[in-house]
């Protein structure tokens, strides 16, 4: 169990091509042609009392899927089947950035990091509150300062003022009355007509 989870996880790349039977390195042509002569060999249907041939079958099957998909391959030859487990759960775009977050220099320089300014939660209390709450917070003008102070009765009195200055005055109250004939015959006369 312990050597098959540190097959798993190796970073060499080598495993796939060796069920395979083929060198790091193999063209998609030998990689076709030994696939199919050791599927051929282990196929269940001509191994049916081999369970181990099963297994082997397995085995081919995946090292084929992995190794004929370009992606896969690449990350595959890069960064062995830790990068094909990486990639699985982060994403393939994300491997590259995993694999470079995790290295020594970054850590190194995250620690570096952390000893210079003390510790980082002390550094982003800081930066947050001399940025966003205290000394170094933009001011908004005083004029934009007021537009949004305006109370509901003020906004509502000045909008009053505005319609009835411009002529219009608004409507409080609809007609307790209304009919159709009220609707259509105002306070001037209006005439409608048809060709026929």
């Amino acid at each position: 169990m312990a050597d098959q989870r540190q097959r798993a996880l190796s970073t060499s790349g080598e495993a796939l091509y060796e069920i395979l039977a083929l060198e790091k390195g193999a063209t998609h042509d030998d990689i076709k042609k030994s696939y199919r002569k050791l599927a051929l060999k282990y196929h269940p249907d001509k191994n049916p009392d081999n369970p181990e041939a099963a297994e082997k079958f397995k085995e081919i099957n995946n090292a084929h899927a992995t190794l004929t998909d370009l992606s896969k391959r690449n990350i595959y030859d890069k960064y062995g089947s830790l990068g094909l487990y990486v990639a699985e759960q982060f994403g393939e775009e994300n491997v590259n950035t995993y694999f470079m977050l995790s290295s020594w220099w970054a850590k190194g320089l995250f620690a570096v990091c952390g000893l210079l300014t003390g510790c980082y939660f002390c550094c982003c209390l800081c930066c947050c509150f001399n940025c966003c709450c205290g000394k170094c917070k933009p001011k908004a003008p005083e004029r934009e300062q007021q537009e949004f102070c305006v109370s509901p009765e003020d906004l509502e009195e000045q909008i009053k003022n505005d319609m009835e200055r411009d002529g219009e005055t608004p409507i409080m109250l609809q007609p307790t009355n209304v009919t159709e004939k009220t609707q259509l015959i105002g306070d001037s006369h209006r005439s409608y007509c048809t060709d026929s």
